[in-house]
């Protein structure tokens, strides 16, 4: 359970993909203009993630390692390829929105160097859950970056959610903000880099004062321990 925990501390938030590791940036500034767009992407780069990490892990004996990059990628290839066709299948509007970048998930650093890393020297169901949580962990940084986008370019949240969720969903869409005139540039490539670096700073303000409380506390324990002794 200790590993576990480990796991997905370090996937959610220490050891982010995307906001610590920077991994996998293509996809996060060019998909992440709208909260739909984002979830779609983030959710098929955890399938793959898991379903990947376990299948390298359940292979890693029978794999020659002067070979074992090139079989990493055709298992990558195949997970993609099927998750890709399901896409297809059963969201089709998000197929066509997403395009070039569900197959390019075969690329996506993340993918192999947790594959590369962890899975190949990790039992299966660690190894799962370590792609289940760097998956969740940057789909959580896409669908931050893909609201700020979205609520500052559209004024909305959630435009286009049946695409991902069906036709029900459209009444997901949340209209926050009525703008006159939409401001463009967080819909560009710039909104998107601009976002991603207030989203580092704010990483960085939150785990500065966590370790500021972290210390407070342990100076606060020392203390007691000693004022416990002296009493003694």
């Amino acid at each position: 359970m200790s590993e576990a925990r480990r796991l997905l501390r370090q996937g959610l938030w220490e050891n982010n993909s995307s906001l610590v590791q920077l991994l996998g940036l293509c996809p996060l500034l060019a998909v992440s203009n709208t909260v739909t767009n984002a979830l779609g992407l983030g959710l098929a780069t955890t399938l793959v993630m898991t379903c990947t990490n376990g299948a390298v892990s359940a292979l890693r004996r029978f794999v020659p390692a002067e070979i074992r990059i090139p079989i990493y990628v055709m298992i990558i290839a195949s997970v993609v390829s099927t998750v890709q066709m399901l896409i297809n299948a059963y969201a089709y509007g998000l197929y066509q929105s997403l395009g070039i970048f569900i197959p390019l998930i075969v690329t996506n650093c993340i993918v192999m160097g947790r594959a590369e890393a962890y899975a190949s020297q990790n039992p299966v169901a660690l190894s799962a859950l370590d792609g289940l949580a760097m998956g969740l962990g940057s789909t959580g940084a896409l669908v931050v970056l893909g609201g700020i986008r979205e609520l500052l370019g559209n004024g909305t949240l959630f435009d286009g959610a049946d695409r991902l969720l069906g036709p029900w969903a459209k009444a997901l869409r949340i209209d926050i903000l009525h703008l006159q005139t939409p401001f463009l540039i967080a819909m560009l490539p710039p909104g998107a880099f601009i976002g991603l670096g207030f989203m580092l700073a704010g990483k960085h303000v939150i785990d500065h004062r966590l370790k500021a409380r972290q210390r407070q506390a342990a100076v606060r324990q020392t203390t007691e321990q000693e004022q416990e002794q002296a009493g003694s």
